[in-house]
């Protein structure tokens, strides 16, 4: 037996030496290895949330007696519901539920704790916006058990006679936008943004490292063109990629999944041009941190997984803490998932989208400026 033909320990150590080296110089990789399983652990460890309470509420209260405002408290007290303020009416808590500024809105009418006490069996609406079934789901269950709670209460003494196997009001719950808390309604237009997310950033990514790679980049390099005239002509054929997937969804979504359609279709293709203009600088942006278009792929990974988990799509927004929140609140996937679910659900308009497209403004434009320094540096 030759001394090849055995198992040498210094060769093995030579070789576990040499991957050692590769791996450390792979900077990129190893920040991926160690990073990953980090921002793994802390979103799914601390962000996610399917059972959200604190959910921002408007009461419309034209009565104003004890017994409502032990309702409200009660309803504060249970955990699910964050009373934000009081609207004049039940017009301002639609306009309230359109923008998406709060998830619920109580109506108590006037007269409501006086037919009460007369055994009119008055009625108490509380309108729900059930876009996502799964943040409205367990706090619209929790309400019979808050009302029977308040009842038992208050109806003592005299009032003890209304307190009978019947409840003395009647509780009405309107699911707004999705009354039979479909799921799909919720998932399949925020598949858009997510498809969209993944296919832009990598699109770019590889694109771009891959013309390094080969070299051709020095083409570019040679052409008296501005940074920014190379960037926008590199982004409009991916823009134009952007919205025949659009198209694509959308038709799946009529016509495969049956999801109402109550919006503007110019304004989804306006936003959805903007958010696709959003994703190619992210992905023009890490490009420039990659070597080679294994480091892109890695990138992009790195930067979807807290886009699905922290945007609303998955999980919902509103179970988050708040630094998570805050943290969503950076990444375009989240306005873009309020925007399409808005238009498509509610038939919002331009000035209910307004509060969710500067924001994606905003977030191009400093990527954008961000792209433009690290191609610079890149050329350099």
């Amino acid at each position: 037996m030759s001394a090849h033909s055995r198992f040498s320990f210094s060769r093995w150590w030579s070789i576990v030496r040499k991957e050692g080296l590769q791996l450390r110089r792979d900077r990129v990789t190893f920040a991926m290895i160690v990073g990953v399983p980090i921002l793994q652990m802390a979103l799914f460890g601390y962000a996610i949330n399917t059972d959200p309470k604190h959910l921002d509420t408007a009461i419309v209260d034209a009565d104003k007696t004890d017994i409502t405002r032990s309702l409200v408290w009660s309803m504060k007290n249970s955990g699910y519901f964050k009373f934000v303020g009081e609207l004049p009416n039940e017009e301002a808590g639609k306009k309230a539920l359109d923008q998406g500024k709060v998830l619920f809105v109580v109506n108590i009418p006037a007269g409501f704790t006086r037919q009460l006490l007369r055994h009119e069996h008055p009625a108490l609406l509380v309108e729900a916006d059930a876009t996502d079934p799964t943040a409205a789901g367990n706090a619209i269950f929790s309400l019979n058990g808050i009302t029977q709670t308040v009842m038992q209460r208050e109806l003592t003494g005299p009032l003890a006679s209304l307190a009978g196997t019947q409840a003395p009001f009647e509780l009405r719950v309107h699911r707004m936008y999705n009354p039979d808390g479909i799921t799909q309604y919720n998932v399949v237009p925020g598949l858009m943004g997510v498809i969209l997310t993944l296919t832009m950033v990598m699109m770019t990514g590889l694109a771009i490292t891959r013309e390094r790679e080969r070299g051709t980049m020095e083409n570019l390099l040679a052409m008296p063109s501005l940074p920014i005239e190379v960037m926008t002509g590199k982004l409009i054929p991916y823009i134009g990629i952007g919205l025949i997937q659009v198209t694509i969804i959308l038709l799946a979504a009529r016509f495969v999944f049956n999801v109402p359609f109550f919006g503007n279709i110019g304004a989804i293709y306006l936003v959805a041009m903007l958010f696709v203009a959003a994703n190619l600088t992210v992905g023009i942006t890490l490009s420039s941190m990659a070597q080679n278009q294994l480091q892109a792929v890695q990138l992009t990974v790195f930067y979807f997984l807290p886009n699905i988990l922290l945007s609303g799509f998955m999980f919902p927004f509103q179970g988050m803490p708040k630094w998570a929140q805050v943290l969503g609140n950076l990444l375009p996937l989240t306005y873009f998932n309020r925007l399409i679910r808005g238009i498509m659900l509610k038939g919002n308009g331009w000035e209910n989208s307004w509060p969710s497209v500067w924001p994606l403004i905003v977030f191009t434009v400093v990527v954008m400026s961000i792209a433009v320094k690290t191609y610079r540096q890149t050329l350099d």
